[in-house]
């Protein structure tokens, strides 16, 4: 009896009586009920759900809580409930079948939706009336028949003997209403479907009614046939029919006859269904209408089952068999004359077809409900005949077929309990076709030879092969083949678990027996393929180490030509990750796969320069074996002995032969392997920490550890020797150097022993110098790698507490080199050197953003972060632009040194900002040479001119004056700008004039606070001066184009007052020297443009007396000596601001010294210019007449030095230009007039 949740399970009659008299609704069959959740199979109603069935099984009453009046009202009529049946069962027939004649009627009435509302409801009653009669049978043979004592002869009344009568009259009518209703295949349309009403009600035509009547009647003839057999424990003869043999009707014959038409009736309909599918999508379609056939297929199964379990009757499998065998095979003993031979379109497919839908029918248990754990009865016996046929090579089977055959077979396989004689059979067959490529023209293949990218493809595809479910489009997406393999696994991995290892034996034997050196050498490429798919799958369900073993000694019965085939590398590789993902050593197979790694490798090498095909041959192989090794390192639990062995000397022959593309996977495959083994290192410490570990635990952590030493140091040996020698070279791509000299330095810091001797006794800090520190490394690499170093926080732990002091700043100074060198494309190529396109696009956005993340990371060093927090110079803002974040640095420094008192702490801060420096000028050297990097110029000028600014008083300092003068020599002062005659390039020139205010500023700061007052300083201040005031002097002498001259910029933006006095010294010396003492006649050139400059001075800053003295004598020889327009104008500009200049200053002094620059000048040139300064004087009188009035002796005595002189008299002229000039000085001009014509010479 089964087991169930239900509580009608455990009822008997009495206490469903109990229960409660409520009558309710006589099971019937319906697919009327709603399952738009998917989870009912089975209407309420239904037999199964209701529990009629149970009942029936367990010799319950049918309908516990019915037929309980004293009359029951059937067919409309009223009848005695414990009488009716034995006084009227022929009335009570013919009236039933009068209803279903009435209901056939309703079929040729027009089934339109006005209509269909009253036939629904006329059909309904009538087949409720039908199945209510049906039901009373039952009940009544249950609760009212009475078992006759055959021994008996005393004449009885005549009720008894109607009633002894009853159970063959039964027989008869049953018969008859069998012989009347037909066969269920003989109906004309099924389901034809539902309307709904306003409501949502549905309503079925007449013809619904009629085909769910004819399943009730079918299904409770049965009932009643077998509630016959209950009651009496004999054999009830009918009295009217025989049976076909001529023998008289039997309540046993009927039932057999019954079930054997009903069971013909679901195999015919499930045929129609099966000739309108594809094979493709058979197993997907059902083999039933409805639900109710289905319910009448479990229904079938349930009864016969229980049947055969009690009594010498056959199960419902031999029944099915039976017929299948009778209907298909045209040589059947076993078929009836009058039983028609089928012959579908295909007979195998529809057999397979109908026992897997069937067979899927055994999971639902009494009540209709699904239930996994119940033991499935299987049918082994008839499938192995059907699958012997399947395989009959000489039926021609086509491949789509056979798919179809195989997944209904895999079905099967999963419903059932394991059967090692299906894969026998099948075996039989897939090794003689090893092969074969089992494809289908319209078939799609996943899975066959040449789609199969990896070994990893082969281990997924193997391990689908062994799910324990699987899709129903199998048949679409994979071969036969492939098919087998499931059936095979699912065999194997359910008879392993049920009887152990002896399924396995038996299935190896007869694999392994099929293999041997003839056959290996006749396999071909997708033979190949298939052997391997086959061994594999062995290995995923059996013994790995076994299987694997075995492979390799078949291999070496392949041709020579297949021993170097990529498929066998592909092979070999997908057995190392089955081994790994088992978690065994695979020593052997480890040390053959390397070793044909090995020899690839140096053939690699050896034909680097040969031709394309071979290297692309090899390459293909070393391709295999590098991704299958990377494939074992990321999956491995644990690393072995046996890891070692897979990293040996190949890869260092691998690396020196590969191109680009190659180095980048071998690359990537280091990264993996180096990411993975960190990764288990960290996860091994973690356990060697724990607490009350156990000695074994102890061991195996110590051997574990060991096997990590030795693959790093594997690694150590056989990659980084190749990485170390091409940190100058692009042949490794840069990101990827980076990121693999990071994993190499944090791997030194795990295991700092494995490191080789080279980098020892501080690994770290040895790789750190390599890759991060040293000058000649790609500033590309450095940024990224120094990003990784820096977000490490116990790599800067470690390197913090190994007494590297200047760890920070030597980070400091790779970082200004890595923003300094932004524009070097290439730093050792001059062909080809920089990038110059606009700033914005001139650096690659991958590189700006390494450098801007390094500057995040590089400002939360402390040394850093002490600067800016001393300087209290703001610094967040400026972080996403290197440049800005730099030039913030620099002031920060300069700030921090100038707020330090002890002279101690200035020291030690000179000392570490030089460190922060380092070679600077080495950094910037490529941007000065014959190419020409606009954007790298700007750069250059713009932060060393901050930098000179910024830490004008820390140049001031005797130790760092030095690269103070390097740095002006080097930018300002190179050999091409002493050269006068030479252009200097213009973009260079730009650079320079946007720069040079800061380093005027600058260097001013160094002149005036410089702890030993050095001549050559201001040397080179004037010398900057000098060749740079002419060089950006404009064409034009307008005022407007010198407010931007850069040396007037200058001292206009100083914010410091008394150091920029000394730049304006420099200016006065170099303009006096350069320009105004003109050695010769000719003027300078650009005389007017360096007066308009002069004038542009004065305005802006304020004149001194002495730069009047120095000054003055050369404007006031530009006008007596030049006769150009502009340059008069200029002069006499400057004139007028000098004169005015000293008449504002208070005390006579400035007056005096004016004075005595004039009577000089005068002395000097009266002789030969006497009108020019006469009319020089007449300017200067309009603004100053005490000027000149001082200046009457002087004249009045070069006048006439000049008339004696001359030798001639009185010069009337002359006279009277200076009689002119006396005229614009007053009285004592009238005077003096007066006293030169009363004079006599």
């Amino acid at each position: 009896m089964d087991v169930c949740p239900a509580a009608s399970t455990f009822l008997t009659d009495s206490l469903e009586l109990e229960l409660g008299t409520e009558s309710c609704s006589p099971p019937c069959f319906s697919c009327a009920f709603d399952n738009s959740g998917g989870g009912k199979h089975f209407s309420a109603e239904s037999y199964l759900s209701s529990g009629a069935l149970k009942r029936l099984i367990l010799n319950l009453d049918p309908l516990p809580t019915n037929f309980e009046e004293d009359t029951v009202e059937i067919f409309g009529i009223q009848w005695v409930t414990e009488t009716a049946l034995v006084n009227s069962s022929r009335v009570l027939f013919h009236l039933f079948r009068q209803q279903l004649y009435n209901l056939e009627t309703l079929l040729q009435a027009s089934c339109d939706f006005g209509k269909i509302s009253t036939l629904h409801c006329k059909a309904q009653d009538i087949r409720q009336q039908c199945v209510t009669f049906l039901h009373y049978v039952k009940v009544f043979i249950f609760r009212y028949l009475k078992v006759q004592n055959a021994e008996s002869h005393v004449p009885g009344h005549p009720y008894e003997v109607l009633e002894a009568q009853l159970p063959s009259m039964l027989v008869d009518e049953l018969h008859g209403l069998l012989l009347y209703v037909g066969h269920l295949s003989e109906l004309r349309s099924i389901n034809p479907g539902a309307y709904e009403n306003q409501n949502q009600i549905k309503l079925f035509p007449p013809s619904w009614h009629l085909l769910h009547l004819h399943l009730d009647i079918h299904w409770l003839v049965l009932e009643i046939l077998q509630m016959l057999g209950e009651k009496f424990k004999q054999v009830v003869y009918g009295h009217q029919f025989m049976n076909l043999a001529g023998d008289n009707l039997t309540n046993v014959s009927l039932f057999e006859e019954h079930c054997e038409n009903l069971l013909f009736d679901l195999i015919y309909l499930s045929l129609n269904r099966y000739d309108k599918v594809r094979p493709s999508e058979a197993l997907m379609s059902y083999n039933c209408p409805c639900p109710c056939f289905k319910e009448l297929w479990v229904l079938l199964i349930h009864l016969l089952d229980h049947k055969s379990k009690r009594s010498l009757s056959e199960s419902f499998w031999n029944w099915l068999n039976k017929l299948l065998k009778a209907l298909f095979e045209t040589s059947s003993d076993q078929r009836r004359p009058s039983m028609p031979v089928i012959q579908p379109r295909d007979p195998l497919g529809f057999r397979w077809w109908i026992i897997t839908h069937v067979a899927s029918f055994y999971q639902f248990d009494r009540h209709g409900a699904p239930d996994e754990t119940r033991q499935m009865e299987s049918n082994w016996s008839f499938v192995e005949e059907l699958l012997k046929k399947s395989i009959n090579v000489q039926d021609g089977i086509l491949e789509e077929q056979l798919r179809m055959y195989l997944h209904c077979c895999l079905t099967l396989c999963d419903f059932w309990e394991p059967n090692i004689a299906v894969v026998t059979i099948l075996w039989e067959y897939y090794s003689k076709n090893l092969n074969s490529s089992f494809s289908a023209s319209w078939h799609p293949l996943k899975g066959f030879t040449n789609i199969i990218k990896s070994p990893l493809c082969m281990l997924e595809m193997v391990k689908s092969c062994c799910c324990d479910k699987q899709d129903y489009n199998l048949h679409k997406s994979r071969s036969s083949y492939t098919i087998f393999l499931c059936i095979l696994a699912k065999v194997v991995k359910k008879a392993m678990k049920n009887n152990g290892p002896h399924p396995w034996k038996q299935v190896k034997g007869r694999i392994y027996s099929k293999f041997h050196q003839k056959r290996m050498e006749e396999l071909t490429e997708v033979g190949l393929q298939n052997f391997f798919n086959l061994f594999l799958l062995l290995a995923a369900v059996a013994d790995v180490e076994d299987v694997a073993s075995h492979v390799l000694d078949l291999l070496n019965f392949l041709k020579p030509a297949f021993k170097t085939s990529a498929l066998i590398w592909k092979g070999q590789a997908a057995f190392l990750l089955m081994y790994t993902q088992k978690n065994l050593d695979f020593g052997a197979l480890a040390e053959k796969f390397s070793g044909a790694f090995q020899e690839k490798a140096k053939e690699f090498l050896v034909s680097k320069n040969d031709e394309i095909g071979q290297r692309h041959t090899l390459w293909i192989l070393l391709s295999i074996y590098i991704d299958g090794v990377q494939e074992v390192f990321e999956t491995s639990h644990c690393l072995h002995a046996s890891h070692e062995k897979l990293l040996n000397d190949g890869f260092s022959m691998l690396l020196r032969a590969c191109q680009e593309s190659e180095l980048r996977t071998v690359l990537n495959f280091l990264q993996a392997v180096l990411a993975r083994i960190r990764n288990m290192h960290q996860q091994l410490c973690r356990e060697l920490q724990k607490e009350n570990v156990d000695l074994n635990v102890q061991s195996s952590l110590k051997a574990k550890e060991r096997h990590l030493a030795a693959v790093a140091s594997a690694l150590w040996t056989h990659f980084f020797s190749f990485l170390k020698s091409q940190r100058m070279s692009q042949t490794v791509p840069l990101p990827q150097l980076a990121d693999l000299a990071a994993d190499f330095t944090l791997l030194a810091m795990d295991m700092p022993s494995t490191a080789p001797s080279d980098v020892q006794p501080q690994p770290v800090l040895s790789m750190i110098q390599l890759f991060g520190w040293d000058d000649i490394i790609w500033p590309q690499v450095v940024a990224r790698y120094l990003s990784h170093f820096l977000q490490n926080s116990m790599l800067c732990e470690a390197l913090s507490q190994s007494g590297c002091v200047s760890f920070q700043a030597l980070t400091v100074r790779s970082w200004i080199r890595c923003i300094l060198q932004m524009y070097i494309k290439n730093l050792y190529v001059s062909d080809d050197l920089f990038i110059d396109i606009n700033s914005e696009q001139a650096v690659e956005k991958q590189y700006m953003d390494q450098l801007a993340e390094l500057t995040r990371l590089l400002f939360k060093l402390s040394e850093v972060k002490n600067v800016f927090a001393k300087s209290q110079v703001e610094c967040l803002p400026t972080l996403e632009d290197p440049k800005k974040a730099l030039i913030r640095f620099f002031e920060a420094v300069g700030v921090t040194y100038g707020n330090l008192q002890e002279l101690s702490d200035k020291s030690a801060m000179v000392t570490k900002s030089l460190e922060y420096l380092g070679e600077i000028l080495k950094y910037i050297k490529p941007y000065l040479g014959k190419k020409i990097s606009s954007a790298g110029l700007q750069l250059t000028y713009s932060v060393m001119g901050i930098l000179v600014k910024s830490w004008a008083q820390i140049f001031a300092t005797s130790k760092a004056q030095r690269l103070l003068f390097r740095i002006i020599d080097c930018l300002l002062l190179p050999h091409s700008v002493l050269q006068q005659e030479k252009e200097l390039p213009a973009p260079m020139l730009t650079a320079i004039q946007k720069s040079l205010p800061l380093f005027l500023q600058g260097m001013c700061v160094v002149c005036c606070q410089s702890q030993n007052p050095n001549a050559y300083l201001n040397q080179l201040l004037g010398s900057v001066t000098e060749q740079y005031i002419g060089r950006f002097l404009p064409a034009s002498p307008q005022l407007l184009d010198l407010e931007q001259h850069p040396v007037l910029l200058a001292l206009r933006n100083s914010a410091t007052g008394a150091p920029m006095s000394q730049l304006k010294k420099c200016i006065v010396q170099v303009i006096r020297k350069s320009y105004l003492e003109s050695k010769g006649f000719s003027p300078p050139p650009r005389l007017a443009s360096i007066l308009a400059f002069m004038l542009q001075l004065f305005r802006e800053t304020d004149i001194d007396i002495s730069e009047v003295e120095l000054l003055l004598p050369g404007i006031l020889k530009c006008l007596v000596l030049v006769s150009e327009f502009q340059v008069k104008r200029r002069a006499t500009e400057n004139l007028q601001y000098m004169v005015r200049a000293c008449q504002a200053r208070s005390g006579g002094e400035a007056a005096a010294r004016l004075t005595s620059v004039f009577r000089d000048f005068i002395q000097d040139y009266g002789m030969r210019y006497d009108y020019q300064i006469y009319s020089i004087l007449e300017t200067v009188a309009a603004l100053d007449q005490q000027v000149v009035i001082h200046l009457i002796s002087t004249l009045t005595q070069s006048l006439k030095d000049s008339e004696r002189k001359w030798g001639f008299g009185r010069n009337i002229k002359q006279r009277k230009a200076y009689s002119k000039l006396l005229s614009h000085l007053g009285q004592v001009g009238q005077d003096e007039i007066q006293r030169l014509e009363n004079d006599d010479i």
